[in-house]
């Protein structure tokens, strides 16, 4: 008896001792969490107009799998997560929990969704969020959403439907008294962080081995954004192609106003290629891809080790940086491959050297990322993006504007000077959260898993339901008793979770059929019967 009594002592106080409690459905008074409890994020949970959910620093709030767990703040909802330094407010993974037999990994859960009443360019002035569908954007460039400080995201970026994923951190027609700080997104299954429009302003942004892009903007966002840093995994990027910036006006590059033209200062982009020979995955693209008439402004920023550096796509981008509405100024870009540290495609008649301009612009190429001169930048467990003594990163720059949001004291190229502002706060690689959750071990994906598929026999259509446990490409097809295939239902890349594949077999005579799942080195078949 003394000897179990020891036992639970040593438990007790080895762990901080949680309660857990579900989060689901919408907030629609006044709500705060506590950091005495950890919290599960259940389906899509709304704060809706008029209502504000509060977090205490120091809180953790897990997001489920298999609800696809998000938050999203409606126009007229308010988010107060406010940690800090010392207390960060963590969304995560269920499986980053303590004694999970699970590893978290990309899009395990939603994200976290911001929607306001800020302008966006879409005609009429709302549209639909990608993901679950909710509208925003109105004519309150001043739209307030409440605060975003001292916040992880991480393990996000669940597929909401076939190719339509949610970001670690969106953001559509959130308005400038919204406060956007020290926010770090990890592992997410998309964008890190996405701008849908409006006119928030964001400082300290970190986004660590995102899956897609890592800084996002399109229909007409025109924020202010100081500090943000990426770090990249050579190994991993997205069937789209990967990029550090992506930015359109819109999806085809119309005039609709207000045109997406955010203003940067003090950014560093960390690509996949450490070196002219590291391998790296094949659909890595661009630092900063600039396009569809985006008319962006930027200023002390590094790109190093992306195969293409900056390109600037069609002709009314080009257009801009000939006018001078579109810039890159005071910047740095280093260890592209040969030829690409600079480029410009579907110029359509648009006269531009983009080298030369650059080069005027206070720009400076380098082939090798060791002439840039920065701590460590590419070390995936402690980074360390600080220029050392005689790095060029430490002259050449610009000095931000005095209008009451940029840091004046910037006058270093990249995102850090001789300050680590990602320090005490940030986690690189997370995992291990305590809780004392009594939660349903069916939540937790473990082995791979091929169900009858329902109703067996069926007329004419069925559902497929099968589990991965792990991240990979998924091939489910369906073959006759000769083992000719006769249908591909899917064949594509698919993060860990449970996913349903509906058949429609309306062309084929009654029969025995098989179905078969492949994954890595697993395959796995089940037989069904068409009765019609």
């Amino acid at each position: 008896m003394k000897k179990l009594l020891f036992t639970f002592l040593m438990i007790l106080f080895t762990f901080p001792a949680f309660a857990q409690e579900i989060v689901e459905g919408d907030i629609t008074t006044n709500r705060v969490l506590t950091n005495n409890n950890s919290y599960l994020l259940r389906g899509f949970v709304r704060i809706q107009p008029g209502a504000t959910l509060t977090i205490e620093p120091g809180t953790i709030i897990f997001g489920e799998n298999s609800s696809q767990g998000t938050l999203i703040v409606k126009p007229g909802g308010t988010l107060i997560a406010d940690g800090t330094v010392n207390q960060p407010i963590v969304f995560t993974s269920e499986f980053a929990k303590q004694g999970s037999n699970r590893t978290p990994t990309y899009g395990d859960w939603g994200g976290i969704i911001v929607l306001g009443n800020a302008p966006i360019n879409v005609p009429g002035g709302t549209a639909s969020i990608e993901g679950p569908g909710d509208s925003y954007g109105g004519n309150n460039p001043e739209d307030n959403s409440g605060i975003i400080r001292f916040v992880r995201i991480e393990y996000s970026g669940i597929p909401f439907s076939l190719n339509n994923e949610i970001n670690g951190l969106t953001m559509g027609g959130v308005g400038s008294n919204t406060i956007i700080e020290y926010v770090q997104v990890s592992f997410c299954g998309d964008d890190s962080f996405e701008w849908f429009g409006g006119n928030v302003n964001a400082k300290y942004l970190v986004a660590n081995r995102g899956w897609d892009d890592d800084f996002d903007t399109d229909f007409g966002y025109s924020g202010k954004l100081q500090y943000l840093v990426s770090l990249r995994d050579p190994e991993i990027a997205d069937q789209s192609s990967s990029n550090g910036f992506e930015s359109d006006n819109d999806g085809t590059g119309s005039d609709n106003s207000p045109l997406t033209s955010p203003t940067w200062y003090n950014v560093t982009m960390v690509g996949p290629k450490q070196t002219s020979t590291t391998v790296i995955n094949s659909l890595y693209r661009r630092g900063m891809h600039l396009r569809r008439n985006s008319q962006n402004k930027i200023h002390n920023t590094i790109v190093m080790g992306w195969p293409t550096g900056v390109l600037l796509d069609g002709s009314k981008t080009i257009n801009g940086a000939i006018n001078g509405t579109n810039y890159i100024k005071n910047s740095i870009v280093s260890g592209s491959n040969v030829n690409k540290n600079l480029d410009t495609v579907s110029a359509s008649g648009a006269n531009l050297n983009i080298g030369t301009l650059f080069a005027n612009s206070g720009g400076r190429v380098f082939d090798s990322n060791t002439e840039v001169m920065l701590t460590n930048p590419f070390s995936f467990s402690s980074p360390d993006f600080r220029p050392v003594a005689g790095s060029p990163a430490l002259s050449g720059a610009a000095t931000p504007p005095n209008d009451g949001f940029f840091d004046q004291a910037a006058t270093f190229v990249g995102a850090f000077g001789s300050v680590d502002w990602t320090a005490g706060w940030t986690n690189w690689n997370p995992i291990g959260y305590p809780t004392t959750s009594v939660e349903n071990e069916n939540g937790i994906l473990t082995t791979f898993e091929l169900k009858q598929n329902y109703p067996n026999p069926f007329n004419p259509t069925t559902t497929i339901r099968f589990t991965i446990p792990e991240a990979g490409n998924v091939k489910l097809t369906v073959y006759n008793l000769l083992g000719q295939e006769v249908a591909a239902l899917i064949n594509e890349f698919r993060n860990a979770g449970t996913y349903e594949a509906n058949w429609d077999a309306s062309s084929l005579a009654s029969g025995i059929y098989t179905y078969r799942l492949e994954t890595g080195s697993n395959s796995f078949t089940r037989k069904m019967s068409l009765l019609k």
